[in-house]
């Protein structure tokens, strides 16, 4: 499946990836290898394939909580790159 620049431009744009002209002209064939694999597993036949969440069998392990050291506010915030005396700054994810 071609993808074209302005698909990748726009799938950049709603991942927040600001992509120079080298990074889409690179990215572009990458994400259509990517496309043709999952087209290609599409094509498998499934029926009677029970579904899984995970390829082995997992188990919970609660561990009860306990207190523990942790940073002041100040050595939280200290390599923010964008913060107020409280909290952690970041720009809107939603456009």
């Amino acid at each position: 499946m071609a993808i074209s620049l302005d698909q990748v431009r726009k799938l950049a744009l709603m991942a927040r990836l600001e992509l120079s002209d080298d990074e889409l002209g690179t990215i572009t064939p990458q994400l259509e290898d990517i496309v043709a694999f999952v087209d290609k597993l599409m094509e498998l036949d499934t029926d009677g394939i029970e579904p899984m969440v995970h390829a082995v069998e997992t188990v919970n392990r609660w561990v009860p909580d306990q207190l523990g050291d942790s940073l002041s506010r100040e050595q939280a915030l200290a390599n923010a790159p964008n913060h107020d005396e409280e909290c952690f700054l970041v720009p809107p994810v939603m456009g």
